[in-house]
């Protein structure tokens, strides 16, 4: 029987909880405060220049019909790929146990042969396929069958140690270099990692282990890293157990994520689910995800590091996630921020149980810019503080940093935020010194607070619209400044 090829006009959008505690909290929202969700707001930059995208079941035969809520046509169409095999056909053994780790990679340069020949995919059926890191190719498709679980090698190995990130300088963790990551690419184009929804488990256990008794040597390894890569889609599919970030792509274009359930303990340090890093035109949209770490987080280098390479993130959309992080935040932006963040949409976003809702961290020697922001509809409940810009983590790479870096900030609009149960007001510290200035608040309702919260503000400006409890000061303009136009 010929292996199945998915159609690649089209990208599933399935989400693995429904969305009913958005209306849940959207109904309760309108029956006290009258608040209607205005869908008048005028964004900062039109994304990509997409204005519609295509939306069917990867396994539909069926024309694509259009989406004007996707941009997932980003990427246009992927042809069907003309050489399909299976991990079998390569010696592969989906017993659990036995290592495929050269299966894989006899696979990957066998399909390698066929980049210019109309692309190769690797199918990997039913069965637990144990392996340890192998790298993709251009031109191909990694697709996991239904029931199809790929598990990572509990030999550290099996995941061998590469040189660190130019715009970090040294491992996230330890100095030195990194363990690379489980899935792993670079300089490829056109590649897709989707299937029927299998799983990608990197059984992270026993690396969580090493670093929370201060016996890692190197920084943890990634579930799936791609760098330096171009026309990306990575959809359909559940990863969990990630030993560090689960989705990191550094230095790529064109990178659609879609469709993904991202699953790590909540007690897992370290384990963000999808982390867009000196990127651009990033679309991350319908995605469920739990995690012991912020469930999105925009980065682009830490400190002199990332301002030497000077590689920013911008063009980027993170639209209908929702999950709980209780140690961190729903949607991050930096702290490693250092080549500079800038035209960024998040919207319709729904976290609970969570430490923070939405979260701008800086910190001195960062240097880099976070400007045009729009931060629109995200509900939360039992978040204990919703929106929070944060510094002075007095984390760096070694002693090279410049205390004169401070990062500037203008432009973030946060609009429609409705927030129950809340137990902190917001929080933010800008720096001494610094720029963090045109920052827009409106339609911000935050629900359960005790009597006493009050908003803490400090060396920012702003102003507000619509927004309870009153905030502080520093943007009590009521919205007569143009900031919030």
């Amino acid at each position: 029987m010929e292996p199945e090829r998915p159609n690649y006009g089209a990208i599933m959008v399935h989400l693995k909880k429904p969305y009913w505690v958005f209306f849940i909290l959207l109904f309760t929202f309108v029956a006290v405060l009258t608040f209607q969700l205005s869908t008048k707001d005028i964004l900062p930059f039109q994304f990509f220049g997409v204005t519609g995208s295509r939306k069917t079941s990867v396994t539909s035969g069926s024309d694509p019909v259009p989406d004007p809520g996707s941009c997932a046509g980003l990427l246009g169409e992927f042809p069907d790929r003309i050489h399909v095999m299976s991990i079998k056909e390569f010696g592969g053994v989906g017993d659990g146990k036995t290592s495929n780790t050269a299966a894989f990679w006899k696979a990957i340069v066998h399909m390698q042969r066929f980049s210019n020949k109309g692309g190769g995919q690797l199918n990997v059926p039913k069965g637990k396929w144990l392996t340890g890191s192998f790298n993709l190719t251009s031109n191909f498709t990694l697709f996991l069958e239904d029931g199809a679980v790929i598990l990572g090698s509990q030999d550290p190995k099996e995941w061998p140690v590469v040189e660190p990130l130019p715009s970090y300088g040294r491992g996230r963790e330890r100095l030195g270099g990194r363990h690379i990551s489980l899935i792993h690419g670079d300089g490829l184009t056109n590649v897709v990692i989707t299937g029927q929804n299998g799983t990608i488990d990197g059984q992270g256990g026993m690396w969580w282990d090493l670093w929370q008794n201060r016996r890692l040597t190197h920084t943890r390894g990634h579930l799936v890293e791609l760098m330096n890569s171009h026309n990306i889609l990575i959809s359909n599919l559940t990863f969990q157990n990630s030993p560090f970030w689960t989705i990191h792509p550094i230095y790529c274009s064109n990178v659609v994520i879609k469709g993904m359930t991202i699953l790590a303990p909540l007690n897992a340090s370290n384990t963000d689910g999808i982390d867009p890093d000196s990127s651009t035109n990033v679309c991350i949209e319908d995605c469920y995800i739990e995690s012991g770490d912020d469930l999105v987080a925009v980065k682009s280098g830490w400190d002199q590091y990332g301002i030497r390479v000077a590689r920013p993130s911008s063009n980027i959309i993170v639209r209908r996630i929702s999950g709980t992080t209780p140690t961190c935040s729903g949607v991050g932006i930096g702290s490693e921020m250092s080549g500079g963040i800038s035209n960024v949409i998040i919207e319709d976003m729904n976290i609970w149980n969570s430490a923070a809702g939405v979260r701008i961290k800086t910190d001195k020697g960062r240097g880099g810019y976070i400007a045009n922001i729009t931060i629109k509809n995200i509900t939360m409940e039992r978040v204990k503080i919703p929106i929070m810009f944060s510094r002075g983590a007095n984390d760096h790479p070694d002693y090279g940093w410049d205390p004169k870096a401070i990062p500037k900030i203008k432009g973030i609009f946060i609009s429609n935020i409705m927030s129950l149960n809340s137990t902190k007001a917001p929080i933010l510290a800008g720096i001494k010194g610094g720029s963090f200035e045109g920052l827009c608040f409106k339609n911000v309702t935050l629900l359960g607070l005790a009597p006493t919260a009050a908003w803490h503000c400090e060396f920012v400006s702003g102003c507000t619209n619509a927004v309870f409890p009153l905030p502080c000061p520093q943007l009590q303009n009521n919205g007569s400044s143009a900031c919030c136009i």
